[in-house]
């Protein structure tokens, strides 16, 4: 069985399990739940965005499987790189992969391939799995990481996802999650000027538009396909609207306005 390490607990969240333990239960307070399709959640240090991404899964109501969809920034791998097989080790545990909801998104899209090189030492994916544990310790995933596609291989991705689910009828029992930051590294009032126009597309459920914006004004939003793909996904499944959770930047804790990232917190349903 494939097992993949945690490469980032120590730098992006704690390694030590109760300390690790500790700060998911400070981001994710007891909270309404939502009966939910899709999220989008922040993937840098939790020391910045783990309030952001907690406010989420603290809403969500736990699900067997999440689908989560991250960009490569790593560079290894194909474009739609789909881990089939295996599990992914954390200090709190491990979680095994759904082989056979990975295998049916392969087998339906002409882009997606079985490889694990692209997961190896991504960190887009890896940050999202602590939280997803804390909600559920026994759910599986199913890791999806992208490079650069067109709007219309995202829709083909998403028709493949959504075909997917519809045809092994899990659809109850799945949630997506589109791992990304925001703007990053602009002046404080630039970057969230810059993220409204995200926002904004996001809040309106508009995969096509948020796609198009990003280009148009060459945003630094790392998991814009990601998001893209998932947004059309759950239309698809027939979601109907997104809540915008929070939104936040780097200077809410580092004080420091000339360099920021943006982080954004939704919840589709």
């Amino acid at each position: 069985m494939n097992k993949r390490r945690a490469v980032v607990a120590g730098y992006f969240y704690p390694s030590n399990p109760k300390e690790l333990l500790q700060e998911l239960e400070e981001y994710m307070p007891p909270n309404t739940k939502i009966e939910a399709i899709g999220a989008v959640c922040p993937h840098a240090g939790y020391v910045y965005s783990g309030s952001v991404a907690g406010s989420v899964y603290s809403k969500l109501k736990s699900k067997e499987i999440f689908i989560i969809i991250g960009p490569n920034h790593t560079g290894y791998g194909p474009n739609v790189s789909v881990m089939a097989e295996g599990e992914w080790e954390i200090p709190l545990g491990s979680m095994k992969i759904n082989s056979e909801v990975a295998r049916k998104i392969i087998e339906k899209s002409p882009y997606a391939e079985d490889d694990i090189k692209a997961h190896l030492h991504e960190h887009s994916l890896e940050v999202q799995l602590p939280f997803i544990y804390k909600l559920n310790p026994k759910a599986e995933i199913v890791p999806i990481t992208l490079k650069m596609l067109s709007v219309r291989d995202c829709l083909s991705l998403a028709q493949s996802i959504a075909t997917s689910v519809e045809e092994l009828n899990i659809k109850d029992k799945i949630i997506l999650i589109a791992s990304t930051d925001l703007s990053h590294y602009l002046p404080d009032d630039m970057a969230r000027k810059v993220d409204s126009l995200v926002v904004e597309k996001i809040k309106n459920f508009d995969p096509e538009g948020l796609y198009n914006t990003v280009i148009k004004h060459n945003i630094s939003m790392c998991g814009f396909i990601p998001t893209t793909v998932m947004l059309y996904t759950t239309k698809l499944l027939g979601a109907k609207e997104v809540q915008i959770i929070k939104y936040a930047t780097s200077a809410e804790v580092s004080r420091d306005y000339d360099k920021v990232v943006g982080y954004l917190g939704a919840i589709v349903i």
